[in-house]
């Protein structure tokens, strides 16, 4: 009797900015045909990286997960999939199951701030186990960063750092993050590598290949195109061997200890429409002045019929249009902040000057890693 078929899973890890949202979008769009569902997993990104991957989908005639169009994107808003495997992750993937036969693929993106080995772990449940397999955990890594030495995994490197600059010393949990990222890798995606010459993407190979082991590949990416071909269909079977990857995450029973990300916080402003050169003047002294890791959302630029899509790491930003305002909407902005030790009112207060009318702020600041709710204006 043949073995039934199992639905291969791909799991795109990476930190905070990295590009995997970026790189699963350019796969979704080389898909020619194939029927991919995708699971977001955001950090108090409230639909954020959900929407911009369902634009992706839009030209698909056939409904691939039995959903709308462009409904095959299921989001876990609760940002951290090793505390919501059970809560959240599983339903999903029963939703899935009972559509199997529509579905040749599954892409999750996991938070930036999630360990992927206990998600890994979750497809060794019975009744995930007998339908799913996971093809190959990428980790896709933000070389520029790696280059200016963010997440080096040389001690001394880091520490130069340190001295250069006070605010890394908040950065401890997230070079271990960074460790453990890689640790659970099949195959490692190289981001940005455009923005970097040659001898900063040599130096990023240097400091990743340190963590791997030696058949793992890296590849490099630029704007997040990787074909197809190298990122699907490598038949990795993680979960077969992921209990050998021990990572600083753990105890000796393999149980998780509190997590690190639990001293982020996560913040989310709700703006009016504003003006375009003063919002991004004032981020780039906000990002400057305090501790903050990633910002990312939607912008309603005053006289633009368009949304712009606005992301941000370190001092590092990049911006789009990625669709027209509807009918149906208003036209707001909506930003997630995600850092260490926010000030809630004097963050809000400095982005409100960007308006260019007059109405109340919405903000929430979740710690623990999980993400508040603001009303929309």
């Amino acid at each position: 009797m043949a073995d039934v078929r199992k639905i291969p899973a791909t799991i795109v890890t990476g930190f905070l900015g990295s590009g995997k949202t970026t790189l699963v979008r350019n796969m979704l769009e080389s898909a020619a045909g194939l029927r991919i569902a995708v699971i977001v997993n955001e950090f108090g990104e409230l639909g954020i990286d959900g929407d911009i991957l369902e634009r992706c989908s839009l030209g698909c005639e056939e409904d691939v997960a039995g959903m709308e169009t462009s409904g095959n994107v299921y989001e876990l808003a609760n940002g951290c999939l090793c505390c919501t495997v059970q809560e959240e992750f599983y339903p999903v993937m029963r939703q899935l199951l009972e559509r199997s036969d529509r579905i040749d693929h599954v892409v999750i993106e996991t938070s930036g701030l999630a360990l992927p080995k206990p998600l890994v772990q979750a497809f060794n449940w019975p009744e995930i186990r007998n339908a799913f397999t996971v093809d190959a955990v990428v980790t896709v890594v933000d070389t520029p960063a790696t280059a200016a030495g963010q997440f080096a995994s040389n001690p001394q490197a880091v520490q130069q750092q340190r001295l250069a600059d006070p605010n890394l010393d908040h950065q401890s949990a997230l070079h271990e993050l960074f460790e453990d990222q890689l640790l659970a890798a099949d195959l490692v995606v190289l981001s940005k590598t455009d923005l970097v010459g040659e001898p900063q993407c040599r130096q990023v190979e240097e400091v990743v290949r340190q963590e791997l082991p030696a058949q793992v590949k890296i590849i490099r990416s630029e704007q997040g195109k990787v074909s197809n071909s190298l990122l699907l269909g490598l038949g990795s079977a993680s979960e077969e061997t992921i209990d050998q990857r021990r990572g600083h995450h753990e105890h000796d029973e393999g149980h998780e200890h509190d997590h690190d990300h639990d001293q982020f916080d996560s913040m989310v402003v709700t703006l009016p429409v504003v003006d375009r050169s003063r919002l991004m003047e004032v981020l780039d002294r906000l990002v400057e002045e305090h501790t903050l890791f990633r910002i990312k959302g939607f912008v309603a630029i005053d006289g633009k019929p368009m949304r712009l899509v606005v992301q941000g790491v370190g001092r590092r930003f990049d911006s789009y249009y990625d669709r027209r305002w509807r009918d149906a909407e208003t036209p707001h902005t909506q930003l997630v902040l995600i850092g260490q030790q926010l000030d809630e009112k004097l963050l809000q207060d400095a982005l409100m000057t960007a308006s260019v009318q007059g109405s109340e702020v919405s903000a929430v600041v979740s710690s623990g890693g999980h993400a508040g709710q603001a009303e929309l204006i």
